[in-house]
């Protein structure tokens, strides 16, 4: 067993109760195998966003995505915050997430995000099912992004997406990044986010 499989399993998810296995072992790394994720595999992806739940069927998610050593992961790649550049470049594939922001009548879909996220979790399921690694990142410019990629007004950019096969080289990353990706998974528990009959969390101020 080699040191990211290793790391694999160290990642599995101690639950405090049993959950479908593909949620534990799912996991954002920062390094990825080198071996192209093909169009075939990325439609599967892309097809377990186009069934996900959808509040009155708008499907209000658009995703935009780039192969590595092309100019569109290029553009994409230096949208990222300085941070995740040092990093995203080991993916095969970059993507971008955004969403349309009204109904067609105008009205504000404010269940948009909701279902964009609703979207990403059954593409990062399928992924995980694929042993695809799909690690999310909220630090992009998506104001540039929209300049860049001429995003039509009434679309918001939203996050970044590195997507890869579990693998690659550890030494890839910082001294300070490889002790990220070894350090141990940890998840608030229930009683912090979840109540019963009324909202109940005094250990907020």
């Amino acid at each position: 067993m080699n040191e990211i499989e290793q790391i694999a399993l160290d990642k599995i998810a101690g639950n405090d109760y049993e959950i479908y296995a593909l949620l534990k072992q799912r996991y954002s790394p920062r390094v990825f195998d080198e071996k192209p994720i093909d169009d075939a595999n990325l439609k599967r992806l892309f097809e377990a966003v186009r069934w996900s739940a959808s509040s009155s069927n708008l499907q209000p998610w658009r995703f935009i995505y780039a192969h590595k050593g092309s100019d569109g992961y290029d553009k994409i790649l230096n949208c990222l915050s300085d941070f995740n550049q040092t990093w995203a470049s080991n993916a095969p594939v970059l993507m971008l997430t955004a969403y349309k922001e009204n109904k067609p009548d105008g009205e504000e879909n404010f269940h948009a995000l909701h279902d964009l996220g609703l979207g990403m979790g059954s593409l990062s399921v399928q992924a995980q099912y694929m042993g695809i690694a799909v690690h999310h990142m909220a630090g992009v410019d998506w104001k540039k992004a929209q300049e860049v990629f001429e995003v039509p007004e009434g679309y918001h950019v939203t996050t970044a997406v590195a997507i890869g096969y579990y693998g690659g080289e550890l030494e890839k990353l910082s001294d300070e990044l490889q002790e990220q990706e070894t350090a141990d998974r940890t998840r608030e528990p229930q009683h912090k986010f979840v109540f019963e009959n009324a909202w109940n969390h005094p250990q907020e101020k």
